[in-house]
């Protein structure tokens, strides 16, 4: 059974048999679900892309836990100068850490060092796709044909990322029947309504909307 807890903005955590966090924005984020002190075990730590409120609290992380950090290239080179563990990686390619495979997809939207992505996460047989923050793409028709990921998160807050307009028509493209929305809510420039989402989706999938804090089995 894999936990997957939503820790607030685009914070995840998944919970098997190894402990992975992606994107842990928490410090400064008013919704989070968490402070990063409280968090006293990691196996792997993953960041879509350098911003803010993505990058947030994983070096912190990773050097209290002893975390390895997955992210793009220019990322683990500034993470791998504060001298923690890193796997770097670049869109396109699949890496091993610790158990847990990543792999790194495309993502329309911008990044102060190297270029924004989203993730594939193979964990205890289970495909899990975090979309990072990116706007509709016809690319994720390939994610959904190639990967069949089993749960995705998507962004639907509009202005920076996905509304949820074109959120909706990527679930068509992903394929996923177990959807997570992300990325809305914490600021209001993202705040739009996760129920709006859910009612275009309709029939096609499982819209599942959590509060941070709570826990979803799969």
């Amino acid at each position: 059974m894999l936990e997957i807890t939503y820790l607030g903005h685009s914070a995840v955590k998944l919970k098997g048999t190894k402990t992975v966090f992606i994107d842990p924005f928490l410090s400064g984020n008013p919704k989070a679900a968490i402070s990063p002190e409280k968090i006293t075990a990691a196996d792997v730590v993953i960041v879509t892309h350098h911003h803010g409120d993505h990058l947030g609290d994983a070096y912190a992380i990773a050097k209290k836990t002893g975390a390895v950090i997955v992210a793009i290239h220019e990322i683990v080179v500034e993470a791998s100068s504060h001298g923690i563990a890193t796997e770097g990686m670049n869109i396109g390619g699949t890496v091993d850490a610790r158990g847990v495979r990543v792999h790194m997809v495309t993502a329309l939207h911008s990044a102060e060092k190297g270029n924004a992505a989203g993730v594939i996460v193979e964990i205890d047989g289970k495909k899990i796709y975090h979309a990072g923050d990116t706007g509709l793409t016809y690319d994720m028709r390939l994610i959904g044909e190639f990967f069949r990921p089993d749960l995705s998160f998507l962004p639907i807050g509009d202005r920076y990322t996905m509304g949820p307009a074109s959120a909706a028509k990527a679930v068509e493209f992903i394929r996923s029947k177990k959807i997570i929305p992300i990325h809305y809510g914490t600021f209001p420039g993202v705040d739009t309504d996760p129920q709006e989402f859910k009612k275009r989706v309709g029939a096609k999938a499982d819209v599942i909307i959590l509060k941070p804090g709570e826990t979803y089995r799969l």
